[in-house]
């Protein structure tokens, strides 16, 4: 079907072209009559008229592609990134966006039938180098690899862990201990910097109470966590809290501390990070930091879709704070 000019509406109106413009276009500085304007919406309307602006916001179907650095079995495991991945295809499917998940170890899409894609997880150089073959606009969700050209959308580590330490050091406790995980890049040749990890040495060393032994790494399971917290309670000396990296590891830590006859909150304090659902459900319920992993999903739809719609040339990085959720895992020492 042929579309409607503005000049054919302006004849059958009997206005001027820049009338129909601007009554079109809502310019409430234009004096003419309420009839005129009637007249010419009910005479666009017949002729079903689009405006220029009209045209331009008429939504384009976007693909994005959905790259999880995380298996399915890791997901399973920690939770962290698998709620982040069902919050970004929530969003798409609200948004009326087609998606398509693409494993970080089969990237065998071409780059003409996704529009953009989101990276969730850590990603490295020889990472990047793979995803700029399926699109020119990726946006990073819980990593930053280049901010000068890619968007990212990150939790604000630095702030959650200084607000569970602060907490921690509020009730009494100095010799608190990290219990952490290792994750690697690039063909696992290149470790990841770990922001929780160095908040809290750098907090523990101005509060002149920084020990290396009661570091604890592994990996973000409930196993290791198990594993490190067994490690540690064999210590004349351990720690009277914990801080740990992840709520799945947290949950490992349980295990260890009522095998060795202690009471979680009275004998020794553990705080989390992430707050999974599970979380307020232990025996003591878990403190925890709360990462609003859902609101990092939609923010990350939003944000590629904005690019996407603009063809913006500046970068965002948009840091999600988070919150310290008070339950019953520690008390005062």
């Amino acid at each position: 079907m042929r579309m409607a000019t503005i000049k054919e509406v302006a004849e059958r109106a009997g206005v001027s072209i820049a009338t129909v413009s601007r009554v079109l276009n809502f310019d409430e500085t234009l004096n003419v009559a309420v009839e005129t304007r009637k007249r010419i919406f009910e005479i666009a309307e017949d002729l079903q008229y689009v405006t220029v602006n009209q045209r331009k916001n008429k939504t384009k179907k976007y693909t994005i592609g959905v790259v999880q650095w995380y298996t399915q079995v890791q997901e399973i495991k920690d939770p962290y990134y698998l709620s982040i991945r069902i919050a970004v295809e929530k969003k798409c499917e609200k948004e009326g966006v087609s998606f398509r998940n693409i494993s970080i170890s089969d990237m065998r899409y071409p780059s003409n039938e996704i529009d953009g894609l989101i990276a969730i997880g850590k990603f490295g150089q020889e990472d990047m180098r793979l995803l700029s073959k399926l699109a020119k606009y990726i946006l990073f969700v819980d990593s930053s690899p280049d901010e000068d050209k890619y968007d990212s959308v990150v939790t604000d580590y630095k702030n959650g862990v200084e607000n569970a330490l602060n907490y921690l050091n509020q009730l009494g406790h100095q010799s608190i201990g990290y219990i952490g995980g290792i994750e690697y890049i690039n063909n696992n040749r290149d470790r990841v910097k770990d922001y929780r990890e160095e908040t809290y040495r750098s907090f523990m060393k101005d509060k002149n109470s920084f020990n290396e032994e009661n570091i604890l790494e592994g990996s973000f399971t409930p196993e290791d966590g198990y594993r490190l917290m067994k490690e540690v309670l064999e210590k004349k000396l351990a720690p009277t809290a914990f801080f740990i990296a992840s709520d799945p590891m947290a949950i490992g830590a349980y295990k260890a501390v009522n095998e060795k006859g202690l009471s979680i909150g009275k004998d020794i304090s553990i705080i989390g990070f992430d707050d999974i659902y599970t979380s307020q459900f232990l025996t003591p319920s878990l403190t925890t930091i709360k990462v609003y992993t859902d609101f990092m999903g939609e923010t990350a739809v939003e944000t590629l879709i904005e690019r996407l719609k603009t063809e913006r040339k500046l970068s965002k990085k948009i840091l999600i704070p988070t919150k310290l959720i008070l339950r019953e895992s520690c008390g005062k020492i």
